[in-house]
């Protein structure tokens, strides 16, 4: 069996930046790989057209064609005729697309099987996020959708929130994001050393970055010596137009908090680890995700997290059992489940513990790889 992805970003110096969509589809296609499947990565957006070898994985970059008000066209269809081509010379079986704006709408293969997987699309997340989605995002991403002869989601929230912003009634096949356990396994012994709190990830308004200084305020005052440490890339807000949102966090915080906020922008991939490893508790107050791997890595660290209650959620974490949900805008909340775990060594060696054991019972690569080839295997039959 050959698996292709198609996407816009994958975690490789050669391709660009990437974030979560392009990080799940690498821990994916390892998964693949492992069980002696073929699997190519198409990733379109680049600078040139290239192929190289990715530790097993072929990576294909294509580069966009450029010609003015046909762009977005004339590129599906080029990326249409390497489908056609390489199904045709049975270098893949199957390929399959993100839901992110939408790149299949115009894509229609003589043959090969289309999957789109929801990791999330712009309407998706515009709608979580209160913003107005651009016209042709929506439409080329309903398009897609309508036309894919399969479908996935990454969660069941994802799938039913989909079918309500576009109007739609699909069927999704639920397979959540995987993750290798045994390359995020960590120990408490760093539980107790210094009352830290970790955020790792963008640092975007989607993900509760402006909720969290609010949050840091309140902890700050039953624990004047806990310390909040930042690490991600910076990124514009798109709502008020200001270039940074550190700069915009940075206003947030009481004069007591700013003083124990540690920023760090993006590190290596390698690196993730460490952090996580010091942290006592990690947060995430997010407003809008799918099924993200960062509270995956943390949880098979066994750290403890306070994150967003909102739908995705609870397919991930039983609240107070191997985690803890509250919604972002209350802060009292939020800011007493960190305190409550800063405090407590036990509580937080507890909650860890289970918090990985839930991953390596529903999340971990051996158990969700199966899924993913029983379903491949479905489509080609």
């Amino acid at each position: 069996m050959k698996i292709a992805f198609l996407t816009p970003e994958y975690p490789h110096s050669e391709t660009g930046n990437s974030g979560g969509l392009g990080t799940s589809i690498k821990n994916l296609a390892i998964a693949l790989l492992n069980h002696g499947i073929a699997v190519r990565v198409l990733v379109y957006g680049q600078k040139k057209d290239a192929l190289f070898d990715d530790n097993g994985i072929l990576i294909q970059q294509i580069k966009n064609v450029k010609f003015k008000g046909l762009s977005w066209f004339l590129t599906r269809k080029k990326i249409e005729k390497i489908i056609n081509k390489l199904y045709t010379n049975k270098e893949i079986d199957i390929v399959e697309a993100a839901d992110w704006t939408g790149i299949t709408s115009f894509i229609k293969p003589d043959k090969c099987p289309v999957i789109i997987r929801l990791h999330g699309s712009d309407t998706y997340f515009c709608h979580l996020d209160e913003r107005k989605v651009k016209w042709q995002n929506k439409f080329h991403e309903k398009r897609a959708l309508q036309n894919a002869d399969h479908l996935l989601s990454v969660s069941q929230f994802t799938a039913d929130k989909t079918n309500e912003v576009f109007g739609l009634n699909k069927k999704f096949a639920i397979i959540p994001n995987l993750i290798d356990t045994e390359l995020f396994r960590g120990n408490n012994q760093n539980i107790g050393t210094e009352k830290s709190i970790l955020y790792f990830g963008s640092l975007i308004r989607k993900k509760g970055l402006l909720e969290l200084p609010l949050i840091f305020n309140k902890v700050i005052q039953k624990n004047p010596d806990s310390k909040l440490i930042l690490v991600g890339k910076d990124v514009s807000d798109i709502i008020s137009g200001n270039s940074s949102t550190w700069q915009m966090m940075q206003k947030l915080f009481s004069d007591e908090a700013i003083k124990n906020v540690e920023y760090v922008s993006s590190v290596p991939y390698a690196e993730i680890k460490e952090k996580i490893q010091k942290a006592t508790v990690c947060v995430f107050p997010s407003f809008a995700e799918a099924f993200p791997v960062s509270w995956l890595e943390a949880m098979a660290m066994e750290k403890p997290i306070v994150a967003s209650n909102i739908g995705w959620a609870g397919e991930m974490i039983e609240e107070g059992k191997n985690g803890f949900l509250v919604h972002p805008k209350n802060h009292d909340a939020f800011a007493e489940k960190i305190s409550n775990l800063l405090e407590d060594e036990e509580l937080c060696q507890k909650t860890g513990i289970a918090a990985r054991k839930k991953v390596e019972d529903f999340f971990d690569i051996k158990v969700l790889a199966k899924k993913n080839i029983e379903f491949y295997k479905s489509v080609i039959k």
